[in-house]
């Protein structure tokens, strides 16, 4: 296989070093939008519509998605005992295949019912609804309270604003 008599050998001795081929453009690098999100509150009360104000997506209410709304879901409910067992309820439904065909149920979005930490009864069905789904805490802000939904969202929520693509 070698050229000591004269043979040629293998093409890439012939042909010397191979030049590095050219970058493969990733159109989806550059041009891809951010996923889009349908909230769904699952009480009243809940903050859909300020988590939508303040991340972006569609505004669903209590109602799910319908056919022209983002299929991603991101349920919300306060961390107060009727809203944890709303959602739990709710992933229920999921659960069951009972959900209109076609949403893709994300995470859960659990939004401080008051200021401070929650009492052990509540901490226990929090981790209960971690244990099935993802589960993003959104803090007590009180600017929210006050109808202030500007500026950018509280720093405890960085992971919820990575996923919604907010700034």
């Amino acid at each position: 296989m070698g050229t000591t008599d004269g043979q040629r050998g293998p093409e890439i001795w012939i042909r010397g070093p191979v030049a590095a081929p050219d970058p493969v453009p990733m159109p989806y690098a550059s041009t891809a939008a951010p996923r889009r999100f349908s909230w769904v509150a699952t009480h009243g009360g809940a903050g859909g519509s300020t988590l939508a104000a303040v991340y972006g997506g569609h505004d669903c209410g209590r109602a799910w998605p319908g056919a022209g709304d983002p299929s991603s879901v991101l349920l919300v409910a306060r961390t107060h005992a009727a809203g944890l067992d709303s959602v739990l309820r709710t992933l229920e439904v999921f659960r069951r295949g009972e959900a209109p065909r076609g949403l893709d149920l994300d995470a859960v979005v659990l939004v401080a019912d008051a200021p401070g930490r929650l009492p052990r009864p509540l901490v226990q069905r929090v981790k209960v609804i971690e244990s099935v789904v993802d589960v993003y805490r959104v803090p007590w802000v009180t600017n929210w309270r006050l109808g202030e939904l500007g500026g950018t969202p509280p720093r405890e929520t960085e992971s919820l604003s990575r996923l919604t693509g907010a700034r």
